[in-house]
Formats: C-alpha cells, structure tokens, sequence
C-alpha cells in the first residue's frame, strides 16, 4: 500500500471550517478515486495546520490519483485560504490498531 501525506497551514480560526470542507467536500471525492484505500484527516485547532494521509491500493493507483487528488487539494485551501506546504508519498510498511481507533477514538 502507498500513501500521500499532504500538510497545510490555515489560521487556527479555521479549524471548524477546515472540518467541515474535509467532512463534506474532501472525503466524499477522495473516494471516488480509483485505487483509494482510506484515509485519515487531522487538524491541530492550535496552529492551523492540517495533515491528511491518503492511502492507496498500489503505487499505480497512487500515481494515477494525481491529478484527481490535486485538484481536491487546490479546491479545498482556495476555500479555505490556507497555503499548502507539502505533499510526499510513502510506502505503508506496517500500521497498527488503526480500524479500532478509528471506529472508538479516545
């Protein structure tokens, strides 16, 4: 499996914001894209930096999904007028516990 991870950086005043465009605009979209696995979105309320990882069947699938998943990620910062500061891809090369936290976080 592989992964993008994409960090960004809005005015912590966004936060609500930010979860909402994620919630219903970001997601829905990401999983339409062929290949998509799952994902995670995170926000610190304190900063305004947001971090998502996107993660992907194949590195095929993950390189396929560039243009869909850009124009996602241009969307989602013009709404909220945040910079985009990175974004990297990985191979997932073990996880942990991630399907219980995810269904009962803490």
């Amino acid at each position: 499996m592989y992964a993008r991870v994409t960090t960004t950086q809005s005015q912590p005043d966004k936060a609500d914001e930010a979860a909402r465009v994620i919630k219903d605009e970001v997601i829905p979209s990401t999983q339409q894209i062929a290949g998509f696995k799952g994902g995670l979105w995170l926000i610190d309320r304190a900063s305004g930096k947001g971090l998502s990882v996107a993660l992907y069947e194949t590195q095929d699938a993950l390189r396929a999904s560039e243009a869909a998943a850009a124009k996602i990620r241009q969307d989602a910062v013009n709404q909220l007028g945040a910079d985009l500061v990175s974004v990297e891809t990985y191979e997932l090369v073990g996880s942990a516990g991630l399907a219980e936290a995810i269904t009962h976080p803490a």
